[in-house]
This record gives C-alpha cells, sequence and structure tokens, in this order.
C-alpha cells in the first residue's frame, strides 16, 4: 500500500518519464537536415544585419509588464460576475475596491507616462569649455621650448 506522499511521489515520477520521454523521442525521430539558412539567426526571410546582442529599449518591457499585471487582474473579474447576484452587496463594495486599487495603479502608470509609446529624450546640458588647463600648459611649453 502506498500513502498519500507515496502516490504524489509516483505521480511527479511518471509525469517526469512523460517529458524525458517526450524529448528523447523527438529527439531520435526529428529529422537533421542543417543549412545555412536555418543557422542564421533570423528564420522570417530577412537578412540579418549588424550584431544579435544589440541593446533594447527598457520601454518594450515596461509596456508589456504593466500589460501581464492589469490582464492578470482583470481575469478576476470573470469569475466575480458569475456569482454577483448570489454574493449581494458585500461582494459589489470589495469588486469597487479592487477595481478603484486598479485604478489608482493605472492613473499612477499613465502620469508617470509609463504607458507612451515615444517618451522625450532629457535635456542632458552640455558644459562647453574654450580650453582645458592641460592644454593651455602644453601650448605654454611648446611656446618656451
Amino acid at each position: 500500500m502506498l500513502t498519500e506522499f507515496g502516490k504524489v511521489l509516483l505521480f511527479l515520477i511518471v509525469g517526469a518519464m512523460f517529458v524525458v520521454g517526450g524529448l528523447v523521442a523527438s529527439w531520435l525521430l526529428r529529422p537533421h537536415r542543417p543549412y545555412p539558412g536555418k543557422l542564421s539567426p533570423y528564420e522570417c526571410g530577412e537578412e540579418p544585419v549588424g550584431e544579435a546582442w544589440i541593446r533594447f529599449n527598457v520601454r518594450f518591457y515596461v509596456i508589456a509588464l504593466i500589460f501581464l499585471i492589469f490582464e492578470v487582474e482583470v481575469v478576476f473579474l470573470f469569475p466575480w460576475a458569475l456569482v454577483y447576484r448570489e454574493l449581494g452587496m458585500f461582494a459589489f463594495i470589495e469588486m469597487a475596491i479592487f477595481l478603484a486599487i486598479l485604478l489608482v495603479g493605472l492613473a499612477y502608470v499613465w502620469v508617470k507616462g509609463d504607458l507612451d509609446w515615444d517618451k522625450p529624450k532629457p535635456h542632458i546640458p552640455k558644459i562647453e569649455r574654450s580650453h582645458s588647463p592641460l592644454r593651455a600648459s602644453a601650448s605654454a611649453e611648446r611656446v618656451t621650448a
């Protein structure tokens, strides 16, 4: 007889065997026909230009994370909407508070400017010097020498 933990362990072992078995089967059955186009970084038909290691703007990730956060939170509205009539006014007030918190988060992100796709570049003032002290001393030495 297996205990409950033994059943869970057996389930995990069988699940791991399915994963490993699937990977090994796909490795054995796959066709192996490499060609230069397949080995290029892009298989979309465009020629790769430049280095593969380039800097991406952080805005892409920030907007994706904001979308995921709000998308996951909005998913909580569906179960609530299905049982809304059975839960009564208490559930309505709870959901109103939940939506208010979401709206505060949305307002914060909006005011911060993270929803703008094109942010203005910050103005960094440059200090222009007419001459540096090192250049002045080097030119004075040339004149006296």
